[in-house]
């Protein structure tokens, strides 16, 4: 599914969600996204590290920066989704960090070989 840039910024600007970017030396490296969720869960709804900041141990301190920010907002579960297509290191720093499977499902879908780009209009990088 395709979104437009508005549906993004009205994503973005709910005050359950938070994004956080982790930097090196000024240059983004990676992100997550928190979500506040009813009965005082909170969901790492998204993680992630640019490709040339991979295998470098910065996910392990970027993991454990989401999960302390996951507590401090009050959270009685910090939880998340993984699946095949996160990083190969992705299952045993999950659980480095306290994280347990719930439960295992097998879910197929069509991924794209080319992203989409950016929105239309956006300023050239």
């Amino acid at each position: 599914m395709s979104w437009t840039y508005e549906r993004w910024l009205a994503w973005l600007d709910r005050p359950q969600v938070e994004t956080w970017i982790g930097s090196v030396q000024g240059t983004p490296a990676g992100y997550f996204e928190l979500e506040l969720q009813p009965g005082g869960n909170v969901e790492l709804a998204y993680f992630g590290l640019l490709p040339r900041f991979t295998g470098r141990r910065l996910g392990g301190a970027l993991l454990t920066a989401a999960v302390e920010r996951g507590w401090r907002l009050g959270a009685s579960r910090v939880w998340l989704h993984t699946c095949t297509l996160d990083g190969p290191a992705a299952l045993a720093n999950y659980q480095a960090r306290g994280f347990r499977i719930f439960r295992k499902e097998r879910l197929t879908t069509e991924v794209p070989d080319e992203t989409p780009g950016p929105w239309p209009g956006a300023p050239a990088a």
